[in-house]
């Protein structure tokens, strides 16, 4: 796998993993394989009996996968940082991307599901995980807003929260990139509008202690395994700032633009203003 940004400098060059690094990877890799083909095995069980009783409706799997994924983060030893109101009623969520781990940090904390491009489906091991815990899958193309509305409008009446990245491609978790709006028209359609409400949120990472500040952004053409070993080898890791900040409502602006325009901004200055504060934590 690689990502699409490419920024203006190059990723950092990946330190050595000694012996300590490939012990740490050692007990930790299995671990995490077996909570996350364990936890898999477990939802799908499950599901066999949530599918004919509640169709759509998934009361109990979404807390199987939040456990997976809050185990994967204390087995890495990710610290999460909280903060921000509950979005009550039903709605989305938008957030900026930095990493592969933001599913694993945001899957932690909400019952949520991933709105991710088609072509995703089909990648062996993640194509199965994303269909086994519900991601929606969709053609990122302009020429189909009414087939996303539908899409969109089934799963947020069922009560899903669906999330999605807007940038529409991760970065070095140093900046937020201009969002895509396109995702946004499906919030405008008639039976969603007045009733559906968005919440932005900023995951900021910090890095481990004397790491480069990027050590956990995922860009360019860096290989998810080679970046799975660096996070796993570390023995004292950084952690990441969720920012849940105020949900809007869609009926409040005039078309998606407006819409995406306002969720960009105050993603952006929120995670602007948490770097300057762990710069800050940083100089003292």
């Amino acid at each position: 796998m690689s990502q699409t940004w490419t920024g203006s400098e190059p990723p950092p060059e990946a330190p050595p993993i000694g012996l300590a690094g490939g012990l740490r990877i050692a007990w930790r890799a299995p671990v995490i394989a077996v909570v996350v083909f364990g936890g898999l095995a477990l939802l799908l069980l499950v599901r066999l009996l949530e599918r004919p009783l509640c169709g759509m409706d998934r009361p109990v799997t979404p807390w199987i996968t939040q456990g997976v994924c809050r185990t994967v983060l204390r087995v890495m030893g990710l610290r999460l940082r909280i903060s921000g109101p509950v979005m009550k009623g039903p709605g989305a969520i938008v957030a900026n991307h930095t990493s592969w781990l933001d599913i694993f940090v945001l899957n932690s904390r909400k019952n949520i599901y991933f709105v991710s491009k088609a072509e995703v489906a089909g990648w062996p091991g993640i194509g199965w995980l994303a269909r086994a815990t519900g991601t929606l899958f969709i053609q990122r193309d302009r020429r189909e807003p009414r087939a996303q509305a539908q899409l969109f409008e089934e799963r947020l009446l069922h009560g899903h929260r669906l999330l999605f990245f807007p940038e529409g491609t991760s970065t070095d978790g140093r900046r937020v990139l201009s969002f895509k709006t396109t995702l946004f028209a499906a919030f405008f359609a008639d039976a969603l509008k007045h009733r559906v409400q968005v919440q932005p949120v900023a995951v900021v990472y910090a890095a481990p202690p004397g790491a480069d500040p990027r050590f956990y952004g995922w860009w360019g053409d860096m290989g998810f395994g080679p970046s799975l070993l660096q996070v796993l080898a570390r023995g004292r890791q950084g952690h990441v700032r969720l920012a849940y900040l105020p949900p809007v409502r869609v009926d409040a602006f005039p078309n998606r633009k407006s819409l995406a325009q306002h969720l960009e901004d105050q993603i952006r200055r929120q995670h602007s203003a948490a770097l300057a504060d762990e710069a800050f934590e940083t100089a003292g």
